[in-house]
């Protein structure tokens, strides 16, 4: 099964991945909006918010917009923002007719597996920001940061739902530029029955150099911007809308 995280499993993503483990994380995305934004940033748009963990503490720095084409993640961001505003869609295909101080894409940028795919969400950033407006693009890699890499985590919820799971993500076969990464799923009841899953994803990887080049084409003046995470590097992009 492919993408269950976001459908038939989307009501366990606060227990698989809590919110508060983000916090560190959004305060650094807080920090970079900022020290890149020319004009002060007040309203920031996110285009594939999901359930919103991010914008649980983004929204204390900035009005937050959320796009979400995944119906299950985006009603639980309602419950958890309830003061953010929220819209369905695709972010290679979403106009919501107004135009943001900034735009933010995290991982779900991850998704677009086309250079055709990427061009459509960039273009999508740049119709919705205000001219010498920013975004900041953060994909959980390149193809010059990329490592088959493992990862393991989850947590409970006041109910007594207790999630663990485990990430396996694959390196591309020779020549191609997606990747595939797995999950696995030990999802427990608060009445102790045990159930698993497992979870397919497949996900673009491009150069820097891709990336670049299609920010420019689409408009947007880009600059590589390195963050780092618990001791590891990430390539991250921000860019601007020229005035």
């Amino acid at each position: 099964m492919t993408e269950q995280m976001y459908g038939a499993l989307s009501d366990w993503w606060p227990v698989i991945s809590p919110p508060a483990e983000y916090a560190e994380e959004a305060a650094l995305y807080v920090d970079m909006i900022r020290n890149a934004a020319r004009p002060p940033v007040n309203e920031v748009l996110e285009l594939g918010s999901g359930g919103g963990n991010n914008a649980s503490h983004m929204k204390r720095h900035f009005a937050m917009t959320l796009v979400e084409p995944a119906d299950g993640m985006r009603n639980l961001s309602r419950e958890l923002n309830p003061e953010c505003e929220h819209a369905s869609g695709d972010m290679r295909s979403v106009r919501l007719g107004r135009t943001f101080d900034a735009v933010f894409v995290h991982d779900a940028v991850m998704y677009m597996i086309t250079e055709d795919d990427l061009r459509a969400a960039l273009t999508t950033v740049a119709t919705h920001l205000v001219p010498g407006g920013v975004t900041l693009v953060a994909p959980d890699a390149t193809a010059e940061t990329f490592r088959e890499d493992t990862e393991q985590g989850g947590g409970e919820d006041v109910s007594g739902r207790r999630a663990r799971y485990l990430q396996w993500t694959l390196p591309p076969e020779a020549g191609e530029t997606t990747i595939e990464t797995h999950y696995a799923f030990l999802l427990r009841e608060p009445d102790g029955t045990m159930r698993s899953a497992h979870d397919v994803h497949r996900e673009g990887l491009f150069p820097r150099a891709t990336w670049l080049r299609l920010f420019h084409e689409v408009g947007l003046t880009a600059e590589l911007a390195p963050r780092s995470m618990e001791g590891e590097e990430y390539d991250s992009f921000v860019a601007f809308r020229d005035v």
